[in-house]
């Protein structure tokens, strides 16, 4: 996807950026695209676009300029005019230019099953560089209860004293959203034993903000209830996948035929490596084509980078950016320390099931609690970069 912005990279000249705040667009009634746009822009020029409260697009200080332009519906000529004079280049390339952003933007407003969050002219070692205003996404625990048949210890249960009421939470994501963080993933624990799961999903789409689901996945064999939550706005999961379990699997084949991003998360337990690679393969026979890996524990590291390879080998997407379940260890934290580390704190921010605040799951940390501090000041704490 950089690609798309790389005709952005020669204009170099500093220039004051556009007023930093939230701008929006809805498109017009009789447009059958029928899409809306969202804009986040930074103090310092960079900005998120968020398209159809279903992908997140992080744009340089250029595209996030012309991204305004888009939102503020201003025709071509002028905004070629106004970009030709404060980048100092030809009107008619800074026309090409805005028209390939459109263009592109558009397309992913109509484009199914694509990455929810989309890093355009950022390096992928530092994703999360610069200056931000708020984080780019909350990392919701709505509870730390398990199933039945999951070791209590799988969870942090001790950590917290009650959980949130539905109304709580929304009164959470409101303050997220005011605050300017376009993506929220529930989590837990097991979210989808919170009845309210669909309602919580519903009131993000309300707002504008993408939602993505990290679960065991089990109760999403249950056709119906993967319905209400498609239907209520759900945009993305991350299904943890219990290879032992054939209503799992079922899960993922379920969500894998809706018009949903789906990631499988594969959890390394144990150095088989021809169960690896035969859970791997089944996976993408089934059409699944985004993997996420992480072990369990520092010994099965060299099995965690067997199974990266069987990922690369069968030529599906590894995906590293997402949480994973009560894990530090994924193949990308093996290889570079930043990677590990570098967005916890600004990048996201993890919620506790009673509203307390860490930099990023499994952080000792408690920065403040969403019920009763102010959001700029919880992110204020961590939000310096590096």
């Amino acid at each position: 996807m950089t690609a798309i912005l790389r005709p952005f990279k020669r204009l170099f000249t500093p220039v004051h950026p556009i007023p930093a705040g939230i701008y929006h667009y809805q498109s017009p009634p009789d447009d059958p695209r029928n899409y809306r746009l969202h804009l986040r822009l930074e103090e310092y020029g960079s900005g998120v676009l968020i398209i159809n409260a279903t992908v997140v697009l992080h744009l340089n200080q250029t595209a996030a300029e012309y991204a305004y332009y888009l939102v503020k519906n201003v025709p071509a000529d002028e905004v070629a005019r106004q970009m030709a004079a404060r980048y100092q280049v030809q009107p008619d390339q800074a026309r090409r230019d805005y028209e390939l952003l459109s263009e592109r933007i558009q397309t992913l407003a109509t484009t199914q099953d694509v990455d929810p969050v989309l890093y355009l002219d950022f390096e992928r070692q530092k994703p999360f560089s610069g200056e931000i205003s708020a984080p780019y996404r909350l990392d919701c625990a709505l509870t730390y209860r398990l199933p039945e048949d999951q070791p209590v210890e799988a969870a942090p249960i001790e950590r917290v004293a009650r959980e949130l009421t539905t109304d709580e939470w929304c009164s959470i994501l409101d303050k997220a959203w005011q605050a300017g963080v376009p993506h929220v993933i529930f989590t837990g624990g097991e979210p989808t034993l919170r009845d309210d799961l669909p309602a919580l999903v519903a009131h993000a789409e309300q707002l504008g903000q993408v939602s993505g689901l990290l679960t065991g996945g089990l109760r999403l064999a249950d056709e119906i209830y993967l319905g209400k939550l498609l239907q209520a706005g759900l945009d993305h999961l991350l299904l943890v996948l219990q290879p032992e379990n054939e209503q799992s699997w079922q899960a993922v084949g379920n969500a894998l035929v809706e018009d949903l991003y789906v990631v499988v998360h594969i959890t390394v337990t144990n150095d088989d490596r021809q169960q690896i690679t035969t859970i791997i393969q089944r996976l993408a026979n089934m059409g699944v084509q985004h993997i996420s890996l992480s072990a369990s524990d520092a010994a099965y590291v060299d099995a965690l980078h067997f199974a990266r390879q069987k990922v690369a080998v069968a030529n599906l997407d590894l995906v590293w950016n997402l949480p994973t379940p009560y894990s530090a260890l994924h193949p990308v934290a093996l290889e570079s320390e930043d990677a590990k580390i570098e967005g916890a704190g600004r990048a996201w921010l993890y919620v506790e099931p009673d509203g307390d605040v860490r930099p990023a799951q499994g952080d000792p940390r408690i920065l403040g609690n969403l019920l009763r501090d102010n959001f700029a000041q919880i992110f204020g704490k961590q939000a310096a970069p590096a």
